[in-house]
């Protein structure tokens, strides 16, 4: 089909060097082949593309890969018609300057149409991409560089989604995750459950795909772990009392498992949790906020918090509370809860930490800032926990052979982000199925 395409495309840009070679061709028909082939043009530029994943965004994805494939060949292939024609043609300046001009428009329509599919197809490809191509756009040859580079990170996105979209689609009938208790998934500190924009971006459809049954922890995005746990007990009950499961199995993330653990030790819910599983939770504490909380000026903190509780107050909170929050999380404040929170043997603990390669894995300087301090501090860590603060229960680690790593965040899909070597929705997917395996 490209091959079809391709001799349209050279068709439509060489329409002028074909209609002065054969003058003996009517006009009326000149004209009417020039609408038909412009038309075809046309639809080329605007259709889908048919994509094993039945998705509108797979199909502009795989048009966008297409037209760019076929702009590069094309302009290669002009080179081939239009230096002969040079040579041997007989025409007029005003022809031969058609014969140039209307290529090169072409040529700029289909790249734009390629374009447009790839950022509607795209989420691989963010908007400092587009900026970069867009700032170097003139800058020969490191435009070039750029567009390879978006092309070839497109093709990743395309050939990995739809892998995975196809793994999922021949192991739907085996409902892999459809675990005995069902899943309550907890957040971590400065967030909330928003029903728009999911915490755990692309995980809970994955996990459904392949039969979990999901619901989350719902507490405020910032309280102590007292108030968060008090609020999370809440929120299992009414799950127990919706699906008449006897337990729940609990994935919690960062401050959210010391929320779990908290409601599961001090609050009686270890009656009605099977498993927590906790993924960069920092049971021992951060060091770093202790120090942060010495250094800082008492004002400035002060001032950090109020200005959250209010916008979160804003956004649905009815009572933020920063310090609290953040005190909870400091190595000093948990060497007291983990007095108070004594592990229940009728609970299955198990835990999961990733972590950076170097300063530059983050992608964020906030938190290249953070994992220089606390390697410092407290050795190897994901950004914000150190990998021995972590450990609690059956310990995993997680630690691609990729020089990037993976960040505190990448652990929750936070940016959508398709990772070398660590695939994170496959990643709970195995966590999920492997508490349906042991039972849970």
């Amino acid at each position: 089909m490209k091959i079809i395409e391709l001799i349209l495309l050279l068709i439509f840009y060489n329409l002028v060097p074909l209609w002065a070679a054969f003058t003996e061709v009517p006009v009326a028909l000149r004209i009417l082949l020039t609408a038909v082939i412009s038309v075809c043009w046309i639809m080329m530029l605007i259709r889908g593309e048919k994509a094993p994943v039945k998705s509108f965004r797979m199909r502009s994805l795989k048009r966008g890969l297409s037209l760019t494939w076929l702009t590069a060949a094309s302009i290669l292939c002009e080179w081939a018609v239009l230096v002969p024609y040079f040579i041997l043609s007989q025409s007029g300046a005003v022809t031969k300057t058609f014969a140039v001009v209307m290529p090169l428009l072409a040529v700029l329509l289909t790249f734009t149409a390629a374009v447009i599919h790839t950022a509607v197809g795209s989420k691989q490809i963010k908007l400092h991409d587009y900026l970069l191509m867009f700032i170097f756009c003139g800058l020969f040859p490191l435009n070039i560089v750029l567009l390879v580079h978006l092309f070839k990170k497109a093709r990743r996105e395309y050939y990995f989604e739809t892998d995975k979209a196809e793994l999922d689609s021949m192991r739907a009938e085996n409902e892999i995750c459809r675990t005995k208790y069902p899943i309550v998934m907890v957040h971590g500190i400065f967030f909330r459950d928003w029903q728009y924009f999911s915490y755990w971006g692309r995980i809970p459809a994955a996990l459904k795909r392949n039969g979990a049954v999901v619901y989350y922890g719902k507490q405020q995005s910032a309280r102590s772990v007292h108030d968060s746990a008090v609020e999370l007990k809440a929120a299992v009950m009414q799950v127990i009392n919706e699906t008449g499961a006897e337990k729940v199995n609990i994935i919690a993330h960062s401050k959210g498992g010391l929320d779990s653990r908290y409601a599961i030790s001090c609050l009686g819910m270890d009656k009605y949790v099977a498993t927590l599983t906790t993924i960069s939770t920092p049971h021992k504490g951060c060091d770093m906020v202790d120090f942060l909380l010495d250094k800082v000026p008492e004002k400035l903190v002060n001032g950090i918090a109020d200005r959250y509780n209010a916008i979160f107050g804003r956004l649905g909170d009815s009572r933020p509370d920063f310090l609290a929050g953040v005190r909870d999380l400091s190595a000093s404040r948990m060497s007291v809860l983990n007095a108070e929170m004594q592990d229940s043997s009728d609970v299955s603990y198990r835990s999961c930490m990733s972590v950076l390669k170097n300063v530059f894995s983050a992608g964020f300087l906030p938190m290249s800032l953070s994992y220089l301090m606390i390697k410092r501090l407290n050795g190897r860590n994901d950004g914000l926990v150190s990998e021995e603060s972590a450990k609690h229960g059956r310990f995993r680690l997680i630690e691609p052979e990729h020089l990037r790593g993976v960040s505190h965040g990448d652990t929750i899909d936070l940016m959508r982000e398709n990772i070398r070597d660590f695939d994170v929705r496959e990643f709970y997917t195995g966590l999920v199925a492997e508490l349906k395996s042991e039972g849970f």
